[in-house]
């Protein structure tokens, strides 16, 4: 499975100019997170053509977890499939093909790890339907808080400054917003 993977991400990297991929330090990153939480439940928003959804994938594998991945566009839900497919993860993923604030409320299930890639002004609303099925320990991670700092302020400040999470800008790739919900 790690042969296939890696073969399925050095594709992807390949492709990285024209597609506008995750930075591969950041997808790594991530996974780490993901693997050192033992999130069972990972929550993606925003798959594009799979990258971040296979390194979720791959931490998964390893944690015996779970990936709920949301794309609104219909071609790269599908690309998400093919690459999944190649590197033999299908197993690991749930794709949901929609607007993730309509297809994430009608889940149920706690949430360990959320990552958001989406559309830049819904951040908080992805954050707000997921929040309330996170635990304490429970992780967001949020990309290119730094690339696109002024699109992405309302944001970094909502979770900076809310009284039940702590949050840090990490400035590797594009900036991920790290944040982990420490009460109730």
């Amino acid at each position: 499975m790690e042969q296939e993977l890696f073969d399925t991400l050095a594709e992807l990297e390949m492709k990285a100019a024209k597609d506008s991929l995750m930075d591969p330090d950041s997808a790594k990153f991530l996974s780490i997170l993901a693997i050192t939480n033992k999130a069972k439940l990972m929550v993606e928003v925003g798959s594009g053509v799979g990258y971040s959804t296979l390194w979720l994938a791959y931490a998964a594998s390893v944690t015996g977890g779970k990936v709920i991945s949301c794309e609104i566009d219909p071609a790269q839900a599908e690309a998400t499939r093919a690459n999944l497919a190649k590197a033999n993860l299908t197993d690991y993923v749930e794709i949901l093909a929609g607007d993730a604030r309509t297809t994430l409320r009608q889940r149920t299930e706690p949430v360990d790890l959320l990552f958001i890639d989406g559309d830049y002004g819904q951040y908080e609303t992805y954050f707000d339907v997921v929040y309330k099925r996170m635990n304490i320990g429970s992780t967001v991670v949020a990309d290119k808080v730094v690339a696109h700092e002024n699109d992405l302020a309302d944001y970094t400040t909502y979770v900076q400054n809310h009284p039940n999470l702590e949050s840090v800008t990490v400035p590797l790739g594009q900036g991920l917003e790290v944040t982990v919900k420490i009460s109730e």
